[in-house]
């Protein structure tokens, strides 16, 4: 038996390998080209007839079976994983020659999209070497000196933002963000002082003070639920040695250098070092879907130096020195010194927290970064901040209000200078200036300044009269409002996924409406628009195709105790190839499908499961591995016979049709981004050595020795070729037998590599080079990763309503277009426009050649497609060639991109985000996809199998590409439509106000007094006019969610901003001027020469304004509900009840006028008049425009209501609702 408990390093029985291939001659056990070329020879004499060996014949054969059954997953080269990243720091995979990109670098520094490293220090030092700068040093089972010497965070976690102590000054900063809120607190300082007091001093803060305790309240409720999950967190316990013996300890109490012991199913409380597991090969297997959302088992290793360590028996002391903290969850570089000895450690040595232990008894660890520290809660912040298009454009509204305001002040200035000149001797018996009671039997004069502070006070006191010109209750409307919206876009029951079990999410609510105007939707291709479910589809083995997989066979089966034990998924089979698997080593056929199937089999991370089924003599093998490729290759092994059993560190069990074999694990080299391969050392039983190899095309044949079997390679290359055509993923098999002196030679270099203590990751890539070249090729699979369902007509609609669709994959070329014809993203009447370039100058000839088609009017009336490789992208972004790709990709109907990296997407997102002022979608669901999710205007994360980086990254999360078209074609208008009105009805409705106090001020010698009662002047903005603009933001419907989806154009009033631009805001404010001066002037004539005082004006003003504001409000409601029927007309009620109460408190001003006033008839035939004239002109404008010019939105509503279109008869349900929305586990 070999000891594997050293995963790293090689095992003891490696000598006897050595041994016995230096007695055996080195030529005799080493597969030589001419070997190699006589064998294939014969296999290839015996099998091309069942297939051609021209290329043409074999694209034609494959052609003929069904497109959709071979759609589109990538090939390049991600077997074991197509990328590499963490969730904010990580590596990314590359297109042909770009090598690698770090995500992280999109926030601390200038990034570059094209081919450059981007070192970033995000990363820690995860990707560097370990100096003393950069590390830390722990003291094994020795907190006090460990903590005493660096203090270290504790293990106690805060996700809370606030304190008791620093709730109200942090909040109140955080408020005071917005220049708004600064402007009405200078306003209600102002108030305060005498000279300028216009309102009552408590009248004056109270808007601003609900605004403020509001959303206090809110942030609060937050925080509260912050800090009960904290508190839950921090109380948890877990085994801590304590004085030789493991005892419960809170984990807010761990610290760093204490070992700690982890049962089965428990989470790991933070991320330590394994020292040891109830493995005897030191192997513990976790489930990261608390951190990284995968549920796939990982395995990770404990040194063999402390394996057998027993803490609780002896004493385990040492020294660890570690990378400082960092977010790279795939990395690690550490030392550890134990008894005089030195090893270092990597990513397979730590366990992080958040991780659950599985399959395994108990694990035993260090800990080495706790709390704050750890790399869960260095990734746990949460969507980047984004502001909506129209919250933009709102404020460069308010700006323009800011401005208005000003002239609107400057006026009142400077009539009451020209008026103040002539009157200044008179101020004392003047109505509005006097001061003299004579009645009370004081004398109090007018406090005259002088002319220039007269001036400058009169024009702060116009500023605090008309301050509510810029609406303070517009951002907590807003918020309600997107809160309301987001509550009704997760009941949606039409965007909940039953296939994955995943309700819709709204991660951001700031960003609601600009669903309404997306331009262009980036799209990533694997898990996003295809499943991520790989099924094994064919195989070509020695330059021969086998792809007549038509029966499901369930696997191979075997008798284990009296047991069935056979794989959990089906596959298809090809009877050819299974026959020939059958026959074994007999013939030369028989041998290369052996080998072959042999490298599918352990050329992997798999890890079997054994697993009850419903039959209780039957036991399932499932499958688990690091990517879903590995495990489609591992179960189509398991169905030609060649079964995973069991896998170690030091060896792998197979079942080969019966047979129960061994094969030690001499060694693995894990699959890069660098190489985009991996391969496996193995011990045969005929005591020899092979490597086995898989990977991308391009890779893999730059290392295959090509002076032998040309035939099979350029066979092969047809046969991928033709896979990737039909939307097949693909990978390249090969095989390379060591003689006793290559093998000696690669254990010392491997040996000296794992026990590196500097550079072990480029030490070990470098022996991975070593060893992997010469490869004899044995074949290529092509693995099926099947289109969501209603991918094709999500595609179709999003075209349809004038969305721009690009593919940004990081697949070959061909399965990048085959899956556009699938998807209905590429059609048969576009041209295509393909650019592959290898340097700076082919790039820029085939950009311009292109264009100057466009620019001489050759390219005729069929829609363009433009395809471009990651190697072409690496010369043209960052670069003077970027303008000419983005003039070239706006002349083109569909965009795809291929073999690009993480941050070239995101370069292409940014190359239209910069030239344009389109709003981008970006949609994906792994790790590669976070830098383009971010980089977009609005992002969308996919819940898929490669885990949740892409939705704790994202705006919105979803199951399912074809929601998509339901976020954007139905709540994106519904949000669009709603706010756009909303945001007009409020500086509508204040400037109704402000003018109002304007004529007033005109008609009382400029004096800065108000008819209107200081209480009324708040509660106008709070009670009277705010719960009606509420409801209808989040209620109302322009159009029904059938006409939305079965007319797709009709989102392009979003595109158009046909809801709100500068355009209808002007005409608002001149439909404003006109209601002021009706509301304001009936009353004055009704009432000109008569008793009643300004208290009572007032009063028939603010009720006429709220009547006249509401009636508005309720002309341009198109879906009525009981709840806006309510809040509407209850304001207007609440607001008479208001003015009733407020005149009859003797202590305020204007008391009982409302009572002396509404006794005449005018009073009650101005409320008549006022809203009847003011509404009569938008009443007309807008019958007019809807009768004579209708837009596509009005067109479509009048055929709603009178059922003009065919077909369109029987009641809807607008929207179904799903009380309890099952959740993501």
């Amino acid at each position: 038996m070999m000891d594997s408990s050293n995963p790293d390093g090689t095992s003891p029985n490696k000598e006897s390998f050595v041994r016995s291939l230096s007695q055996q001659s080195a030529s005799s056990h080493q597969l030589t080209g001419s070997a190699g070329n006589s064998v294939r020879e014969g296999s290839l004499g015996g099998l091309r007839s069942r297939t051609s060996p021209n290329k043409e014949s074999i694209v034609r054969s494959l052609s003929q079976q069904s497109a959709s059954s071979y759609q589109l997953m990538g090939s390049a080269g991600n077997s074991v994983r197509e990328v590499n990243l963490g969730g904010l720091g990580s590596r990314g995979l590359t297109g042909n020659s770009v090598r690698e990109a770090s995500l992280d670098g999109l926030g601390s520094r200038g990034m570059r999209y094209g081919s450059k490293r981007a070192e970033s220090d995000g990363y820690g030092s995860s990707q560097k070497e370990l100096n003393d700068e950069d590390a830390r040093l722990i003291y094994i089972d020795d907190p006090t000196k460990t903590n005493e010497k660096f203090e270290f965070a504790g293990n106690s976690i805060r996700t809370s933002k606030y304190t008791i102590i620093t709730f109200v000054p942090r909040n109140l900063f955080e408020q005071f963000h917005r220049v708004a809120y600064i402007y009405f607190l200078i306003i209600a300082i102002l108030n305060q002082i005498p000279q300028l007091a216009v309102f009552g001093r408590g009248a004056s803060i109270l808007p601003l003070a609900f605004v403020l305790l509001v959303s206090a309240v809110k942030d609060g409720y937050e925080d509260w639920r912050r800090h009960k999950a904290d508190r839950v967190e921090n109380n948890r316990e877990a085994l801590v040695l304590n004085n030789g013996q493991f005892q419960p300890k809170k984990w807010k109490h761990i610290r760093v250098g204490e070992i700690i012991k982890v049962p089965s199913n428990q989470t790991l409380p933070c991320d330590i070092v394994l020292l040891s597991t109830s493995d005897p090969t030191g192997v513990a297997y976790v489930q990261t879907i608390n951190l990284d959302g995968e549920s796939n088992l990982k395995t990770r290793y404990a040194k063999q130096e402390t394996l057998l360590k027993n803490p609780e028996k002896e004493k385990i002391s040492g020294i660890l020195k570690c990378e400082i903290p960092n977010r790279n969850i795939y990395g690690f570089l550490a030392n550890m010194e134990i008894e005089g000895k030195k090893m270092s450690l990597g990513p397979s040595n730590i366990i992080l927290r958040g991780c659950e232990l599985k399959n395994t008894g108990w694990a035993i660890g260090v800990a080495v970064y706790c709390g704050r520290d750890t790399k869960a809660m260095l990734n746990s912040s949460g969507a980047p901040s984004k502001r909506s298009r129209l919250e933009t454009q709102m404020n460069r509204e308010i700006i323009m209000l800011s401005f208005f305001l000003v002239a609107l002040c400057t006026i009142v200035t400077t009539l009451f200078g020209v008026w103040m000149a002539r009157h200044k001797d008179q101020l004392n018996t003047l109505p509005y200036y006097r001061k003299q009671d004579f009645d009370k039997g004081y004398v109090d004069h007018y406090d005259y300044y002088g002319m220039a502070l007269e001036i400058f006070f009169a024009f702060l006191m116009s500023v605090i009269m008309f301050q509510i010109m810029i609406p303070i209750a517009l951002y907590i409307s807003m918020e309600l409002v997107r809160v309301g919206q987001a509550f009704f876009m997760v009941q949606d029951r039409n965007m909940y996924d039953e296939t994955t079990n995943s309700a819709f999410q709204c991660r951001a609510l700031n960003i609601n409406e600009d669903l309404g105007q997306i331009k262009y939707v980036f799209s990533d291709k694997t898990g996003t628009l295809t499943e991520n479910k790989m099924e094994f589809q064919c195989a070509s083995v020695a330059g021969v195709n086998y792809s007549n997989g038509t029966a499901e066979q369930a696997g191979y089966s075997v008798q284990v105790d009296g047991q069935v034990l056979r794989p959990k998924m089906k596959v298809k089979v090809d009877p050819e190839l299974q026959k020939l698997a059958k026959i074994g080593k007999e013939t030369d056929e028989g041998k290369q499908v052996y080998d072959f199937f042999l490298a599918l089999a352990t050329c992997n991370t798999i890890v079997p499961l054994i697993m009850d089924s419903d039959d209780p003599t039957v036991k399932l093998i499932d499958y688990q591995g690091e990517s879903p490729d590995e495990q489609a290759l591992a179960y189509a092994a398991a169905a030609y016979g060649f079964m995973l059993i069991e896998r170690t560190t030091g060896y792998i069990l197979i079942d080969v049709q019966g047979e129960r074999q061994r094969f030690d694990v001499l060694g693995l080299h894990e699959f890069d981004s660098d190489r985009k391969r991996m391969s496996v050392i193995l011990g045969l039983p005929g005591k020899t050595v092979r490597v086995f190899v898989k990977g991308a095309d391009v890779t893999m044949f730059s290392v295959i020795n090509k002076s032998s079997n040309s035939d099979v390679i350029s066979y092969t290359e047809a046969h991928i070729h033709s896979y990737s055509s039909v939307g097949l993923r693909t990978l390249v098999i090969g095989m390379r037998e060591l003689n006793g002196q290559e093998f000696e030679q690669w254990q010392s270099s491997y040996e000296a590599a794992t026990s590196a203590l500097l550079g072990r990751a480029a030490k070990l890539r470098q022996v991975a080079y070593n060893v992997e070249n010469n490869i004899l090729i044995l074949g290529a699979s092509g693995i099926e990763d099947k289109l969501q369902q209603g991918v094709p007509e999500a595609i179709e609609s999003l075209r349809i309503a004038g969305i721009k669709v690009w593919l940004l994959t990081g697949d070959k070329q061909e399965t990048a277009i085959s899956i556009g014809y699938s998807s209905k993203l590429l059609t048969s009447e576009m041209k295509q426009i393909i650019i592959n370039s290898s340097s700076k100058e082919s790039s820029r000839r085939k950009l311009e050649e292109a264009l100057n088609m466009f620019k001489n009017g050759t390219t005729g009336s069929n829609p363009f497609a433009l395809i471009i490789d990651g190697t072409s992208l690496v010369y043209v972004l960052d670069s003077e060639l970027e303008e000419e790709l983005f003039l070239l990709a706006k002349e083109c109907a569909v965009v795809v991109c291929c073999r690009v990296a993480p941050l070239q997407k995101a370069g292409i997102v940014s190359l239209i985000k910069s030239r344009t002022d389109d709003l981008t979608l970006a949609i994906g669901d792994g790790a590669n996809d976070v830098s383009m999710i971010q980089e977009a205007d609005v992002g969308v994360g996919i819940s898929g199998q490669e885990g949740r980086q892409a939705v704790m990254a994202s705006d919105f999360a979803m199951g399912q590409f074809r929601i998509l078209v339901t976020l954007l074609l139905v709540h994106g208008h519904w949000n669009y439509q709603r706010m756009g009105y909303m945001l007009l009805y409020n500086f509508y409705r204040n400037a109704v106000f402000v003018l109002i106090l304007f004529w007033y001020i005109l008609f009382t010698r400029y004096s800065s007094t108000s008819a209107i009662t200081d209480w009324s002047s708040v509660l106008y903005s709070v009670i009277y006019t705010s719960l009606p603009t509420i409801a209808v933001g989040i209620l109302d419907k322009d159009l029904s969610r059938r006409t939305l989806l079965r007319y797709p154009p009709l989102y392009g009033a979003g595109q158009r901003e046909e809801g709100y631009n500068p355009k209808l805001f002007w005409l608002t404010m001149m439909d404003t001027i006109w209601q002021s001066v009706v509301v304001y002037f009936i009353p004055l004539g009704a009432y000109w020469k008569t008793t009643v005082d300004r208290s009572g004006f007032g009063d028939l003003w603010t009720i006429a304004i709220v009547v006249a504001v509401n009636l508005h409000l309720a002309m341009d409601v198109i879906r009525w509900s009981w709840i806006i029927h309510l809040v509407v007309w209850v304001s207007i009620i609440a607001t008479i009840i208001c003015v009733i109460i407020i005149d009859a408190i003797p202590i305020l001003p204007g008391y009982w006028a409302i009572f002396h006033i509404w006794r005449k008839g005018p009073f009650w035939l101005c409320l008549l008049a006022c809203p009847i004239v003011a509404l009569l002109p938008r009443f007309a404008v807008k019958f007019c425009s809807q009768y004579f010019f209708p837009n596509d939105i009005q067109i479509a509503r009048e055929a709603e209501k009178y059922d003009s279109w065919n077909g369109w008869g029987g009641q809807e349900i607008e929207m179904s609702q799903m009380p309890n929305p099952p959740r993501e586990q």
